[in-house]
């Protein structure tokens, strides 16, 4: 059954707005789509944005693996490269620094009616892509595969099961959150 609902393509388009649709809800609820407090985060002066990402990789880390066990879900691995990553950093930091929201903060504070958002982030959007398209085949011949280290995973890298980096990631994210609440930032 969730074979054939894997391969049903407007099921799968439909869940996928539907997902998209709550991210940018609870992002706007979570209060990361105000452009102050993204700012302040830039100025490390206010660490919501990092508590919520935070609190996001620790569900996602535990749910996907819980979702495993059934089979209810399956990783579908990506190679990467030092060279890819240092192109993508240099994308999301530039339009960040410039307007102040990354991909997903601008998707929920185009929902809320932010028109800043909406003209300089979606259409922001629209150029980089323009102008990486267009570059793509040079950066991919000179850039994109140096410090290629392939479809591995941490726990591939530490050479141990899944839930021993699980476990310790979140006991590590969830000291720091603590940490974070008792310094009052």
């Amino acid at each position: 059954m969730l074979n054939k609902l894997r391969e049903h393509t407007p099921i799968q388009m439909t869940l996928g707005l539907l997902m998209g649709i709550c991210f940018g809800f609870l992002l706007q609820k979570g209060g990361v789509t105000h452009y102050g407090i993204i700012m302040g985060q830039l100025l490390l002066s206010d660490w919501t944005v990092v508590t919520v990402m935070l609190s996001a990789v620790v569900t996602g880390m535990i749910g996907i693996y819980l979702l495993r066990i059934p089979s209810l879900v399956r990783l579908h691995k990506k190679s990467g490269s030092f060279g890819s990553t240092v192109i993508g950093g240099l994308i999301f930091g530039i339009g960040f620094a410039l307007l102040g929201y990354c991909p997903g903060t601008v998707a929920g504070a185009v929902g809320q009616g932010s028109l800043d958002a909406l003209l300089g982030g979606v259409l922001g959007m629209l150029l980089g892509t323009a102008i990486y398209s267009i570059l793509y085949d040079r950066l991919e011949r000179k850039i994109l595969h140096v410090g290629e280290f392939g479809k591995i995973t941490l726990p591939q890298l530490l050479g141990v099961g899944p839930w021993p980096v699980i476990l310790s990631s979140t006991a590590a994210i969830l000291l720091f959150m603590i940490i974070l609440e008792l310094a009052g930032i």
